[in-house]
C-alpha cells in the first residue's frame, strides 16, 4: 500500500515561496546571522511603532499560479478587440514573432538595468543607438535621443525646451488646431504651472499676431490633413521662435523629412512601429533636435566613445541623469524612459529596413486612398483631398449611426462630432475592412479592384520624400528571419540582467519579475485594444484597472488611486499638481514652497518647479534623517507660502526616520501637505501605510514594488494615490475636463502592462505582501551585517539596524589608497555583478538593494565578491598591487585583453579574470574595457558611426 496524504498537502506550493528567494532554513541562517530569533523581531525593532499598522491588509487570498492565469484569461476575455481604425496616433501593428518572442518576451532584455553601468550595457546601447538614428533618418534633424514617454509628454518637453531656448520671445506657445486632442490636453496641464499660454491656431491660416516662442505643427494633422508647414517654419523662425513638429514615422519613410521642412524639433510616437496597442501604452516617443539644441535635450543620450583599449564603445551622454545633479534647476524630471519599446521599434526597422518600412507606408496609404475613393464613388463628402492613412468624411447628422454601424460589422472608427467620421488604416488593414467601412457608410457597392487601378495616390507632391533614410548598414544586414534571431541573441549576450545575475541597485529594487506575471502581457484580449475604444470593450481591462486601483489603496492607505502617469516623475508631478489644485480651491493661491530634504531624489526637486513650485531645502543631520530643527525653522519663515513637503519613506539613506510623523504633523500644522515619495515602498508593505502616519500623497513606482520589469530603462509606471480630500484633484481623463488636466496621452497610462502588477499581488496576497517585505528587511540588514566589518555602513536607524538597503562608504579608502567607488564597481564585472547604486544619494559611498527575491547563495555570493575586492584595496595599501596598476584600476577585463602578449601587468591573468573559482563555471565576458566619457562627451556622436569606424 501506498500513504494516502490529503489532497491539500499535495496542492503547489504557493506563489510567496517562488517569489521569496531564501528557505525558511535559508532564512534562519540569516536572522542568526543578524542577531534576531524571528523576522517578527527584527522588523520590532527596525520599523518604528508609530507607523505600524495594526491589522492585516484587506486583499483577496492569495491565488495559485494556475488560478491566476485563469482569472486573467477571464478577463482579457470580457475585452472586446475589434479592428482599429480610430487612429489618433494609436495603430494597430504587426509585432514580429521573433521581435515578439526573443526581445518583448526574454528576460534577457526586460530584466535589464537603466545602462548607467555602460561596460555590461553595450547590448541595449547599440540598440538605442539604432533608435536614435532611425529617428535622426526619418526626421532628418542632427541629433535624436533615445525615447521619451508618450507623444504627448513629448510634446510638452519639446515646448518648455523651446521656452528654455527662446529667453526673452514671450510666454506664447501656438499649437496646431489640428494637433491630436491628447497632445493638446497634456500640453494644458503642462503650460498652465510654468506661466505659459497655449494659442492654439488654425496654421494653414498662417501663425497668430504676437510674440511667441514655439509652434507646433501636427505632420499629418489629427484630422488626415496633409499639408507642408514652410511658410509657418519661416515665419516663426523671423519672430525668434522655435518650431516643433509632430510628425508620423511611418509617413516620413514617403514624406519630406521634418527638418527639411524648417523644424528644429521633431517629436511623436514610434508606437506603430511593432509595439502593441497595449490600451494606450507603454509606447516610445521620440524627440529629435537640430545641431545647436542637444545639450538641452530631456531624458536620456546614447552616445558613442571609445574604451581603455581604444575600441569603440557605447554609453550614455551629456545629461544623464542630470535631474539628480541639477535638481530644481533640471530641464526636465525625465527619469524613466522607454527602452524596452524603443529597442522593439527599433528593431522592427532592422528587420524590415528602408525598403519594407516604404512598402508597409504605401499599402498602408493606398489603402487610405482607396477608401476614399470608395466613399466618394459612394456620395460621401471626404473633407481632405490629400492625406496619409486617414480619411475624414462629412456626413452631417450620421456620424452617430454610422460608427454604431461599423462596430456591428466589427470595426471601430473615430466619430468627430455629430457631423464628421475619421477612419484610419494601418499596417493590418485589409481589403475586408474597407469593404465593412463602405457598408457601414451605405457605400456597399464600392467595387475595390477598379477602384484600386483608377485612384491616384493622395500624397502632395510637393511634399513626397528626396532625402535617403536608414543607410547604415544596421538597417540592410538582418532581413532574414535567421540574422535577425543571432543579432538580437549578440546583443543580449554582451549586457548582464537579472536573469544572470542579481543586480544590487539601491532605490531600484531590482526583483523578480516572475513568468506567470509578464505572460498575459502579449495577449492579443490584452495588446490589442486601442486606448479609446468604446468602454464597453474594455470591461476586461476596466474590472482589472479597478481591481488594482482598490489593491493599491488598501496597501498604501490613501482613499483613491488613478493609474494614469506612466513613469514615476509624471507620478510626482500629478501628486503635486493635485496639492497646488486643492491649495488654490482653498483660496491659498500664494501656497507655493515646497520644502525638500538634501538628501531627495533629484526628480522631486524638478517635478516640484514643473508643478509651479519654489523649492526650499532642508538639512539632513549626520544620521542621514530629516533635520527636525531647520525644518521648523524652514516651516516658521515660510508658513504663509508652504505649499508641501517632499520626503522619501524609508528615508534615500535607507533608514526608517523615527520622526516622520512628527515631521507630518509640523506641516499640516503650517497649512501645508505632505507627499510621501513611494520609490521605497518596498520596505512598508503590509507593515505601515503611508496614508494611515501622515502622508496626504504619494506616487508609487510599479517598476519597483509591484514587479513591472525595467526593461534596460524603461517602461515604468508611477500611480499617484491620495487621501480622500485630494481623490477629485487626480489627473482627468485626456478627452474630458477635470480640476487637473491630464499627465499622459492615454486615459490610464500604460495599462498594456498592468497585468504583470495585478498578477503580483493576486498571488501573493496579505500575507505573501508582508512576507516579501520582511524578507526584503532581512536581506538587506544581512549583507550590511556581513559587510560591515570590511566597509563602514554610513546610515543605520535603532540599534544599528537598516531598512531594505544600505550604503556603505568608500571615502576613506578612496582618500587612503586611491581607489574610488568606479574602481569597486568596474571590478565588480569581473566577477559577474552589476554595480550597486554608486554616489547616490552620498557621493564616494555604494548603495545596496538586495531585495526579497534573491536566495541566500546568490546573496552570498554578491558578499564575497564585495570582500574580495576589500582583499584586494588592501594589496593596494600594503604595496602588493601598484596604486596605478592593479585589477581594481583596469576593470573590467575583457577576453582580448587578458590575451594580450606580453602580460603588461604587475598581477596575473587569473588574478584579473578569475578572482575566485566559481567564476571558472559561468564567467560573464564583457565586451569592452572601461569607457572614457568625457571623450565621449568632447567628441559627441550620438548615431550609429560609419563603416570606417569599425574598421578602425
Amino acid at each position: 500500500m501506498t500513504d494516502r496524504s490529503p489532497l491539500r498537502d499535495l496542492s503547489a506550493p504557493p506563489f510567496v515561496t517562488r517569489h521569496v528567494g531564501p528557505s525558511d532554513a535559508e532564512q534562519a541562517r540569516m536572522l542568526q546571522a543578524v542577531g534576531y530569533a524571528s523576522v517578527a523581531d527584527l522588523v520590532a525593532v527596525a520599523v518604528p511603532g508609530a507607523i505600524r499598522a495594526d491589522k492585516p491588509l484587506d486583499l483577496p487570498r492569495a491565488a495559485s499560479e494556475t488560478e491566476a492565469v485563469a482569472e486573467l484569461r477571464d478577463l482579457a476575455g470580457r475585452n472586446r478587440v475589434l479592428t482599429s481604425m480610430i487612429g489618433l496616433g494609436y495603430h494597430d501593428t504587426i509585432t514580429p514573432a521573433v521581435i515578439r518572442r526573443n526581445l518583448l518576451e526574454n528576460p534577457g532584455w526586460y530584466t535589464a538595468y537603466t545602462p548607467y553601468q555602460p561596460e555590461i550595457s553595450q547590448g541595449r546601447l547599440e540598440a538605442l543607438l539604432n533608435f536614435q538614428t532611425m529617428v535622426s533618418d526619418l526626421a532628418g534633424l542632427d541629433v535624436a535621443g533615445a525615447s521619451l514617454l508618450d507623444e504627448a509628454t513629448a510634446a510638452a518637453e519639446a515646448m518648455t525646451l523651446a521656452h528654455r531656448a527662446g529667453r526673452g520671445r514671450g510666454v506664447r506657445f501656438v499649437v496646431d488646431a489640428d494637433a491630436l486632442p491628447q497632445t493638446k490636453a497634456v500640453l494644458a496641464t503642462r503650460a498652465e504651472p510654468l506661466g505659459i499660454e497655449l494659442v492654439e491656431a488654425d496654421l494653414a491660416a498662417g501663425l497668430p499676431e504676437g510674440d511667441l516662442f514655439g509652434v507646433l505643427v501636427q505632420y499629418p494633422g489629427a484630422s488626415g490633413r496633409l499639408a507642408g508647414f514652410q511658410a509657418v517654419a519661416e515665419a516663426a523662425h523671423e519672430r525668434g521662435a522655435l518650431v516643433v513638429a509632430a510628425a508620423d514615422l511611418l509617413a516620413l519613410t514617403l514624406l519630406e523629412a521634418p527638418g527639411t521642412l524648417g523644424a528644429d524639433i521633431a517629436i511623436g510616437s514610434t508606437q506603430r512601429f511593432g509595439v502593441p496597442l497595449g490600451f494606450g501604452g507603454p509606447h516610445a516617443a521620440y524627440m529629435a533636435v537640430r545641431e545647436g539644441l542637444q545639450r538641452q535635450l530631456p531624458g536620456r543620450l546614447v552616445g558613442v566613445s571609445k574604451d581603455a583599449d581604444g575600441h569603440q564603445a557605447y554609453r550614455l551622454a551629456l545629461q544623464t541623469r542630470e535631474q539628480h545633479i541639477r535638481r530644481e534647476k533640471a530641464t526636465s524630471n525625465i527619469c524613466t524612459a522607454q527602452v524596452l519599446l524603443a529597442v522593439i521599434a527599433s528593431m522592427y526597422a532592422v528587420y524590415h529596413g528602408p525598403e519594407g518600412l516604404r512598402r508597409i507606408a504605401q499599402r498602408v496609404h493606398r489603402h487610405a486612398a482607396v477608401l476614399a475613393a470608395g466613399l466618394r464613388a459612394g456620395g460621401v463628402e471626404v473633407v481632405h483631398d490629400e492625406f496619409f492613412d486617414t480619411v475624414r468624411a462629412h456626413v452631417p447628422g450620421r456620424a452617430g449611426e454610422i460608427v454604431a454601424a461599423a462596430v456591428a460589422l466589427g470595426v471601430n472608427l473615430r466619430q468627430d462630432g455629430p457631423d464628421h467620421v475619421g477612419v484610419t488604416c494601418d499596417e493590418t488593414t485589409t481589403a475586408g475592412h474597407l469593404r465593412d467601412v463602405w457598408e457601414a457608410f451605405g457605400c456597399a457597392d464600392a467595387v475595390l479592384d477598379d477602384l484600386d487601378t483608377a485612384t491616384a495616390d493622395a500624397l502632395p507632391a510637393g511634399l513626397l520624400r528626396t532625402t535617403g533614410y536608414l543607410t547604415h548598414p544596421v538597417f540592410s544586414a538582418h532581413h532574414s528571419e535567421t540574422s535577425m534571431l543571432r543579432y538580437l541573441r549578440r546583443l543580449q549576450d554582451k549586457d548582464i540582467a537579472l536573469d544572470r545575475s542579481m543586480i544590487p541597485l539601491g532605490s531600484c529594487t531590482m526583483k523578480l519579475n516572475a513568468t506567470t506575471e509578464m505572460e498575459p502581457i502579449t495577449w492579443p484580449e490584452f495588446a490589442g485594444v486601442h486606448p479609446y475604444a468604446p468602454a464597453g470593450q474594455a470591461e476586461g481591462y476596466l474590472r482589472l484597472i479597478g481591481d488594482l486601483e482598490s489593491w493599491l489603496a488598501e496597501v498604501t492607505g490613501y482613499a483613491a488611486v488613478s493609474l494614469q502617469p506612466n513613469a514615476g516623475s509624471q507620478g510626482e508631478f500629478a501628486g503635486l499638481l493635485a496639492i497646488r489644485a486643492y491649495h488654490r480651491a482653498n483660496g491659498d493661491d500664494a501656497r507655493d514652497v515646497c520644502l525638500i530634504p538634501s538628501s531627495a531624489h533629484g526628480t522631486n526637486a524638478a517635478s516640484a518647479v514643473m508643478a509651479g513650485m519654489r523649492v526650499v531645502v532642508v538639512a539632513c543631520d549626520d544620521q542621514g534623517n530629516v533635520d527636525v530643527p531647520d525644518l521648523t525653522a524652514k516651516i516658521a519663515k515660510h508658513a504663509d507660502r508652504l505649499a508641501a513637503i517632499m520626503v522619501t519613506y524609508p528615508s534615500t539613506h535607507g533608514v526608517y526616520e523615527e520622526t516622520i510623523t512628527e515631521i507630518c504633523e509640523l506641516v499640516h500644522q503650517a497649512g501645508g501637505q505632505v507627499y510621501v515619495d513611494g520609490a521605497n515602498l518596498n520596505a512598508l508593505v503590509g507593515l505601515a501605510k503611508p496614508g494611515w502616519f501622515g502622508a496626504d500623497v504619494s506616487h508609487l513606482n510599479l517598476h519597483k514594488t509591484f514587479c513591472i520589469p525595467h526593461g534596460g530603462g524603461g517602461p515604468g509606471i508611477g500611480p499617484v494615490a491620495v487621501r480622500e480630500h485630494l481623490a477629485r484633484y487626480l489627473p482627468s481623463h485626456p478627452m474630458e475636463s477635470g480640476p487637473v488636466g491630464p499627465v499622459s496621452a492615454a486615459p490610464y497610462g500604460s495599462a498594456g502592462i498592468l497585468p504583470i502588477s495585478w498578477a503580483y499581488v493576486r498571488m501573493m496576497g496579505a500575507d505573501g505582501l508582508r512576507a516579501a517585505t520582511e524578507q526584503a528587511i532581512l536581506s538587506a540588514n544581512y549583507v550590511a551585517r556581513r559587510l560591515a566589518p570590511h566597509y563602514p555602513v554610513l546610515y543605520t536607524g535603532r540599534e544599528g539596524l537598516v531598512a531594505h538597503e544600505c550604503i556603505v562608504d568608500l571615502r576613506q579608502i578612496t582618500k587612503d589608497t586611491g581607489v574610488t567607488v568606479d574602481d569597486v564597481a568596474k571590478r565588480l564585472i569581473d566577477y559577474g555583478f552589476h554595480a550597486p547604486t554608486m554616489s547616490f544619494p552620498v557621493a564616494g559611498t555604494l548603495m545596496i538593494e538586495p531585495t526579497e527575491s534573491e536566495d541566500l547563495a546568490e546573496l552570498d555570493r554578491f558578499c564575497d565578491a564585495m570582500i574580495a575586492i576589500r582583499g584586494e584595496i588592501g594589496k593596494v595599501a600594503d604595496g602588493t598591487y601598484d596604486r596605478d596598476d592593479n585589477p581594481l584600476r583596469n576593470a573590467p577585463h575583457t577576453a582580448e585583453s587578458l590575451l594580450a602578449d606580453p602580460w603588461p601587468h604587475s598581477y596575473t591573468r587569473t588574478e584579473a579574470a578569475y578572482p575566485v573559482p566559481d567564476l571558472t563555471d559561468a564567467k560573464y565576458w564583457p565586451p569592452v574595457r572601461r569607457i572614457d566619457q568625457a571623450y565621449g562627451d568632447r567628441n559627441l556622436v550620438c548615431a550609429c558611426p560609419p563603416l570606417e569606424a569599425y574598421e578602425d
